[in-house]
């Protein structure tokens, strides 16, 4: 295939539209063929893409936070229940454990609470 568009290349008009998407993917060959040489490596990004949807068609509404600084705290918890969700766990099972504990926590052992780290304690009845 890179021998392929490399020639393809050569065929197409300076500046155009396609002439653009085969430089763009020459210039990246590396890259785009990565997952080739690992098979751990997916061939596609989708499973980000997914993960950061509800990020990007909530951005216009985030420009209205009220400030830098409660967007700054919107930023925080939204990193906090993502990160959960990546560590397998209930966004609002984790949060509410941690809202429980923080204030008999430790400052040493606050680390516990991340959610790379946060084991949840007994059952809530």
């Amino acid at each position: 295939m890179h021998a392929w568009l490399q020639a393809q290349r050569t065929r197409v008009p300076e500046g155009s539209a396609t002439a653009r998407a085969i430089d763009y993917s020459l210039k990246r060959w590396l890259a785009l063929t990565r997952y080739l040489g690992d098979g751990t490596v997916p061939c596609d990004n989708n499973w980000v893409e997914n993960q950061i949807r509800p990020i990007a068609i909530g951005r216009g509404n985030w420009l209205f936070a009220g400030s830098l600084r409660a967007g700054k705290r919107a930023a925080a918890i939204m990193s906090l229940v993502h990160s959960a969700k990546l560590n397998g766990h209930d966004p609002y099972a984790y949060l509410r454990d941690v809202m429980d504990r923080l204030p008999t926590q430790p400052a040493s052992r606050i680390e516990e609470l991340l959610p790379h780290r946060w084991q949840p304690l007994t059952e809530r009845i």
